[in-house]
């Protein structure tokens, strides 16, 4: 593996977990709980649970691609949105939380062991590491969005500190 492509995948590790430019995803999401990842708010259009189902659903259609999966393209980006506007239960939040943060999980592996200007198959014009720099910044800017929301609603900075404060 070349140096660049060895330096490329450093940066993007650290823009996927949230390195330096705000606080890890892994530190802002587990201790939301059922109530507060439904909770609505007039000043915004999605619910913490929304956006994170959103997020989700964005970084696996990526994924799949990198993998070389042809994924199934949604007819409307609203299709991405999840109607409810929170999860069934505490245990299916959990759930949606860890899927999600393992989805980042491989993508990290994939940024650490892959040559990241290899094209994608089903994706023209795109490689692997296009697509994982979009997962990247797809997912930073709505863990802000999720960051807004939990000031809103008097529940930040997370347990053990967050940055920015």
């Amino acid at each position: 593996m070349s140096d660049v492509n060895q330096s490329f995948g450093k940066a993007l590790v650290n823009a996927l977990v949230g390195e330096r430019g705000h606080i890890r995803i892994a530190k802002a999401l587990p201790d939301i709980d059922v109530e507060l990842a439904g909770r609505t708010h007039e000043a915004m259009p999605y619910t913490i649970y929304q956006l994170v189902k959103h997020m989700h659903y964005w970084q696996q259609f990526m994924l799949a691609h990198v993998e070389g999966r042809k994924p199934q393209m949604p007819a409307s980006a609203s299709e991405s949105w999840p109607v409810e506007t929170g999860p069934q239960d505490e245990a299916a939040w959990q759930e949606d939380i860890r899927a999600f943060l393992s989805g980042i999980d491989l993508a990290v592996s994939i940024a650490e062991t892959a040559q990241l200007n290899d094209p994608l198959l089903h994706f023209p014009g795109e490689t692997k590491g296009g697509l994982l720099r979009n997962i990247a910044s797809h997912n930073s800017y709505h863990l802000g969005e999720i960051v807004l929301l939990r000031r809103f609603y008097g529940a930040w900075p997370p347990p053990g500190g967050g940055y920015p404060a």
